[in-house]
Formats: structure tokens, sequence, C-alpha cells
């Protein structure tokens, strides 16, 4: 019964993750790119 306590937790941990985390993955791209884009103008 544990376990699979354990595995819906381990499942709901991750989703919450991913979801979380998409988001800040979505703005180091932009960052990024900006980033990068200035630097090329700026060379």
């Amino acid at each position: 019964m544990f376990r699979a306590i354990a595995d819906v937790l381990r499942q709901v941990g991750g989703a919450v993750a991913t979801v979380v985390t998409l988001p800040f993955r979505a703005l180091a791209r932009l960052f990024g790119g900006a980033s990068s884009t200035a630097r090329g103008h700026r060379a």
C-alpha cells in the first residue's frame, strides 16, 4: 500500500515539476535568444 502511495506521489511530483519548470524554460529561451542576438549585433 505504501508503495502505491509513493508511486502516486512521484507521478504527481513529476507532473508539478514539469508544469513549474516549463514557464522558466520559456523565459530562459526568450532571454537567452535576446542576449544572443544582442551579442551578435554588438559584435
